[in-house]
C-alpha cells in the first residue's frame, strides 16, 4: 500500500511517499530557515504564505522522487495539529482537494504522534538498508516516548503501536512544559546571546567548545513529585547572567554578528554560558525521563524531535540509561525534525483500519494526544 503523508504544521512544507508505512520511498522537504531568520522566529504569517507557494511543488518532488504518479497513492495522511493554524490549513485543505479528486481516504494525524513513530520508522528503514530482518516493533514496548523540540516538549508513556493497522495505538501523556518547550529555550537563548537562528544547532556546535560546569544555572523542579517541564527560568538566568557579566561580549557580538566567521572565534565566557545552559536543559530532560522509566517499568526509552539532533542530550541519554539497562532510540537528525515521512507511518495504521477523516476535517492548533 502506497500512502503520501503532508505535513505542515509550522515552517517546512514536506510531503513524503511510504510503501506499507515503513518503507520510505521519497521523503520532501522545503525549510524556510532563511526566511525566519532575520526576525529571530518563526512568522506565522509569513510562513502560510510559503507554505502556498511550496505544497505542490513539494508534493510534486515527493512523487517524481518515489517513481509513481497521483493515481498510484492509495491513501493521503495529513497533520491535523497541533502547530500554527494558518500552515495547517495549508496542508490540510491541499489533502482535502487531492483526496477530493482522486477519490482517495484521508487521514488525519497528531504531529506529535508522527514524532513518536518516526523512531520505529527509523529502526525498520535501518534494518531494510542493512538487509537484516525486519525488527520487531512490540519489542520496544511499553517505551517511554520523549517528544522534545521547539514546539513541543511532552513524555509519554506508550503501551503499545501498530504498523499494521492490527491494533489501537496507546498513550498516556505522564510530563509536560508548563512554559516554553525546549527547544524554544534554545531558540531565545540563542537570540539574546546574538547567536543566531535556529538556535539549537548553534549552541550545539559552540557548547563543544566551552565548560559545562563553569556556571549553574537552575534546574526546575516542579512539585508534588510531577513529571513536568519548565524552561523559563534556566532561560531567564542566562539573561540575567548576561545582563551582569557579558556586556562586553555581547556589544561585540552584537557588532560582528553580520560576519560569516564571527561564530568561530567568541569569548571563552559565551562558549561556558551556552555550555552551561544546554547542561541544565539535558539534565532537566534526563532526570524527568529517568523518574518516569522507574515508575512506569518500561522497556525502552524513545527521544525524538528536533532537539534529539543535539549531541550533548544524545550522549547523556545514552550514557544514563545504559546504567539502568534500558535501550535508548533516536530517529536519524532527516526523521528528527519536522518531515512527512513520519505522518505517512503513523497514518498508515489508521488508513488500514480505515480510520479515515472526511471533508470537514479542520485544523485542530491545540490538538491533544492522550
Amino acid at each position: 500500500m502506497l500512502i503520501l503523508g503532508i505535513e505542515s504544521s509550522c515552517d517546512e512544507t514536506a510531503a513524503a511517499v511510504l510503501r506499507d508505512g515503513k518503507t520510505v520511498l521519497s521523503n520532501c522537504i522545503a525549510s524556510q530557515i532563511a526566511i525566519h531568520k532575520k526576525y529571530g522566529g518563526v512568522v506565522p504569517e509569513l510562513a502560510s504564505r510559503h507554505h502556498l507557494e511550496n505544497i505542490v511543488p513539494v508534493v510534486n518532488a515527493a512523487l517524481s522522487e518515489a517513481g509513481i504518479n497521483q493515481d498510484e497513492v492509495e491513501g493521503i495522511a495529513v497533520t491535523q495539529g497541533p502547530g500554527l493554524v494558518g500552515s495547517l490549513l495549508v496542508g490540510i485543505n491541499y489533502a482535502k482537494a487531492l483526496c477530493f479528486s482522486l477519490q482517495r481516504p484521508l487521514v488525519a494525524v497528531n504531529h506529535i504522534e508522527g514524532h513518536i513513530y518516526s523512531v520505529p520508522l527509523h529502526i525498520a528503514c535501518e534494518a531494510e538498508r542493512s538487509k537484516t530482518s525486519n525488527a520487531n516493533w512490540s519489542t520496544l514496548f511499553p517505551a517511554l516516548a520523549l517528544v522534545v523540540s521547539g514546539g513541543h516538549t511532552s513524555l509519554f508513556w506508550v503501551r503499545q503501536l501498530s504498523h499494521n493497522g492490527s491494533q489501537e495505538e496507546q498513550y498516556q501523556l505522564v510530563g509536560r512544559t508548563r512554559d516554553d518547550a525546549a527547544g524554544e529555550a534554545f531558540d531565545k537563548v540563542a537570540k539574546l546571546l546574538h547567536l543566531g537562528y535556529p538556535g539549537g544547532p548553534v549552541i550545539d556546535s559552540l557548547a563543544k567548545k566551552g565548560n559545562p560546569l563553569a556556571i549553574e544555572f537552575p534546574i526546575a523542579k516542579i512539585s508534588n513529585a510531577k513529571l513536568d517541564f519548565s524552561f523559563s527560568g534556566v532561560k531567564t538566568a542566562v539573561l540575567r547572567y548576561a545582563q551582569v557579566y557579558l556586556e562586553n561580549e555581547l556589544r561585540g557580538l552584537r557588532l560582528h554578528r553580520k560576519e560569516k566567521s564571527f561564530l568561530e572565534d567568541l569569548p571563552q565566557s559565551i562558549y561556558d554560558v551556552v555550555a552551561s545552559f544546554q547542561r541544565a536543559v539535558v539534565e532537566s530532560l534526563f532526570n524527568n525521563a529517568r523518574r518516569a522509566a522507574d515508575i512506569y517499568k518500561v522497556r525502552s526509552i524513545m527521544v525524538s524531535g528536533g532537539v534529539a539532533c543535539n549531541s550533548w542530550l544524545r550522549d547523556r541519554f545514552k550514557a544514563g540509561f545504559e546504567k539502568m539497562g534500558l535501550p535508548v532510540y533516536f530517529p536519524s537528525p532527516l526523521l528528527s525534525t519536522d518531515n512527512a515521512a513520519m505522518i505517512a507511518a503513523a497514518g498508515y495504521p489508521k488508513l488500514v483500519r480505515r480510520h479515515v477523516a472526511t471533508m470537514s476535517l479542520n485544523a485542530e492548533v491545540n490538538l491533544k494526544l492522550a
